[in-house]
């Protein structure tokens, strides 16, 4: 039960969502037990954001939650931020400067009535 929520300050065409839901379907494949089967993304834009109090330049936030009962190795992490940044850089033009990715997991997801 990944999901992968994205808050950018800039417009996100339709075709930009295609194009990052996509590499986001393929990146969460490294985290052991996740495909883009199960993968939920939800996209913001035009959000006001503000990082060092700088609200002119485009920036984003992207929480990345998991179901798992084991915690997921540092290195994971680290090859889905390059992935994230790289994918918004290129679709959105954010630079990684102006990104930042909170990685969560948790032991429980509902789904479909029932707890994994």
């Amino acid at each position: 039960m990944p999901v992968i929520h994205t808050y950018a300050s800039t417009p996100i065409s339709f075709e930009q969502r295609e194009s990052l839901k996509a590499t986001f379907g393929e990146a969460i494949a490294t985290v052991p037990g996740k495909s883009e089967q199960w993968l939920m993304c939800l996209f913001e834009e035009n959000m006001p954001i503000y990082l060092a109090g700088n609200g002119e330049d485009p920036a984003a936030l992207v929480t990345v939650d998991v179901c798992s009962g084991e915690p997921i190795a540092r290195a994971v992490w680290e090859g889905l931020t390059v992935t994230i940044c790289g994918a918004l850089k290129e679709q959105l033009g954010i630079d990684p400067t102006r990104i930042y990715i909170r990685y969560g997991t948790t032991p429980d997801f509902g789904w479909n009535n029932i707890n994994f």
